[in-house]
C-alpha cells in the first residue's frame, strides 16, 4: 500500500476515533503525544534539510546571472500571491460578514500584546550576527539569508567548491531519506492528531464560528481557482489536474498535520517528479516553505474583519489596506508549524487597534482553520517551482500516460 492511501486511511480512521471519543465523553487529548511526536519527528529534520537544500540549490546553479532570475521571479510570484491572498480574504469577509451576529464573550485565553515591529529593524533582523546561533535556534529567515549567501558564495569557487557543494548536495539526500523513515510513522501520527482535533472540538465550539470557517474554506478555495490555476495552465503549461494530481501526497499531509514543515521534503520530491530539477526544487520549496504564506494571509484578512465584527468595531479604508500591508510582511517568516498564525495574528491587531481578547474567539477553532491554510501553503510553493523551471525552460514534465 502506497503512502497516500495509509494516509487517507489514517485520516479517517482518525475522524471516527475523534467521533467515539467525543460521545463517549473521554478526553481525546490522552493520544496527543503520539501526534506531538510526530510533529517532533518532522521538525527535527527541517533546520538541516532547509540549510542542506538551499546552498545546494544556490551553488548548483552556477551562473549569476540564473540565480539572479530564479531569485527574482520566485520572489515576485510570492509577493504577488500573497498580496492577492490577504485581498481576497478581506472582500470576501466584507461580503459575508463572518462576525455578524455573533455573541461571544472570550475568556481563558489571555493573548499577549505585541508591538507592531519597525520595518528597518525587521529586515535588519534578517542578517544574523551569529549564523550558528540562528541555525540552533531555528530562525528560519536569518538561516535562509545566510544559506543562499553561503550557497551563491560557494558557486564563485567554481572547480575549487565542488567536493563542498556535493557534500551538502549529500546531506540533502540524507535528510529527504531520514524524512522517509519518519513518514513510516505518519500515519499514526496523524490518527493521533486527527482523533483530538475531532474529539476535542464538539459542535458547541464549532456552531458559533461555522461561518467564519465557510469563509476560509471558500476563500482558500477561490484562491486555488483564479490564482493557482491559471499560473499551472497557462504558464506552467501542465494540466491542473494532473499538477494536483502529482502534488496530492504532501497536500495530504499539510492538510493532516497542519505543518508546512512536515510536507516540506515531499513537496520537494514531488515537484521533481512533475519536471522540476533538483537545483530549482532545492532552492524555490525551502524559500517558500518561509516566506509564502498564502493561507495564513487569507486567514489574518478575514480574522481581523471577523473580530472587528464582533467587536462592533468599523473599519475604514485606510484601516483595511494596512491590514493588507502588515499581513504581508507578518505572513513572510510564518514558522510552518501548527498554531503559528495566532502569534502573527498579534501583529496585525496591533497594527489597526484591535482587541487581542479577540484572538480567544478563534483559538479554539485553529487547528480547523490552520487545515486550509497550511495545504494552501504548500500549493502555491509547488506552483512557483513549476513556473519558474518554465520560465527558464527547464520543465521536463514525464510524457501522459507516465506514473508521477
Amino acid at each position: 500500500m502506497k503512502l497516500p492511501q495509509k494516509l487517507a486511511i489514517g485520516f479517517v480512521l482518525g475522524i471516527v476515533g475523534g467521533l467515539i471519543f467525543q460521545f463517549a465523553g473521554w478526553d481525546a487529548k490522552v493520544l496527543q503525544p503520539f501526534g506531538d511526536l510526530f510533529i517532533r519527528l518532522i521538525r527535527m529534520v527541517i533546520v538541516p534539510l532547509v540549510v542542506s537544500s538551499l546552498i545546494a540549490g544556490a551553488a548548483s546553479m552556477g551562473a549569476t546571472a540564473k540565480f539572479g532570475r530564479v531569485a527574482v521571479k520566485i520572489l515576485v510570484f510570492y509577493f504577488f500571491t500573497t498580496a492577492v491572498a490577504v485581498t481576497l480574504g478581506i472582500l470576501a469577509a466584507n461580503i459575508f460578514h463572518p462576525g455578524s451576529g455573533v455573541s461571544m464573550i472570550p475568556e481563558g485565553l489571555k493573548a499577549t500584546e505585541a508591538a507592531t515591529p519597525v520595518l528597518t529593524q525587521t529586515l535588519l533582523n534578517i542578517v544574523p550576527i551569529n549564523p550558528m546561533e540562528a541555525i540552533a535556534k531555528g530562525e528560519l529567515l536569518p538561516m535562509i539569508f545566510f544559506s543562499i549567501i553561503f550557497g551563491f558564495a560557494l558557486s564563485a569557487l567554481k572547480e575549487a567548491g565542488q567536493g563542498l557543494t556535493k557534500l551538502f548536495e549529500t546531506i540533502m539526500n540524507v535528510m529527504i531519506k531520514v524524512i522517509g523513515y519518519v513518514m513510516e510513522y505518519a500515519p499514526y501520527g496523524i490518527f493521533a492528531l486527527i482523533t483530538v482535533t475531532v474529539g476535542t472540538h464538539g459542535l458547541k465550539v464549532l456552531l458559533p464560528l461555522i461561518k467564519l470557517i465557510g469563509v476560509m474554506y471558500l476563500v482558500a478555495l477561490l484562491h486555488i481557482l483564479i490564482v493557482y490555476t491559471p499560473f499551472v495552465a497557462l504558464v506552467g503549461k501542465i494540466s491542473p489536474w494532473r499538477f494536483l494530481k502529482g502534488v496530492g501526497e504532501p497536500l495530504l499531509v499539510a492538510f493532516t498535520t497542519c505543518s508546512s514543515a512536515a510536507a516540506l521534503a515531499l513537496n520537494m520530491r514531488s515537484v521533481e517528479k512533475l519536471g522540476v530539477p533538483r537545483e530549482i526544487s532545492s532552492f524555490t520549496i525551502p524559500l517558500g516553505n518561509t516566506i509564502n504564506m498564502d493561507g495564513a494571509a487569507i486567514y489574518l484578512g478575514v480574522a481581523a474583519i471577523f473580530i472587528a465584527e464582533v467587536f462592533g468595531i468599523s473599519l475604514g479604508f485606510g484601516q483595511q489596506l494596512t491590514i493588507i500591508l502588515i499581513a504581508i510582511l507578518a505572513s513572510i517568516g510564518s514558522v510552518g508549524v501548527p498554531g503559528s498564525a495566532l502569534i502573527v495574528m498579534t501583529m496585525v491587531f496591533a497594527a489597526v487597534g484591535l482587541p487581542m481578547e479577540g484572538i480567544a474567539l478563534v483559538a479554539g477553532v485553529d487547528r480547523i482553520l490552520d487545515m486550509a491554510r497550511t495545504p494552501l501553503n504548500i500549493l502555491g510553493d509547488a506552483v512557483g517551482a513549476v513556473i519558474v523551471s518554465k520560465s527558464e525552460g527547464e520543465l521536463n514534465l514525464p510524457p501522459d500516460g507516465v506514473s508521477i
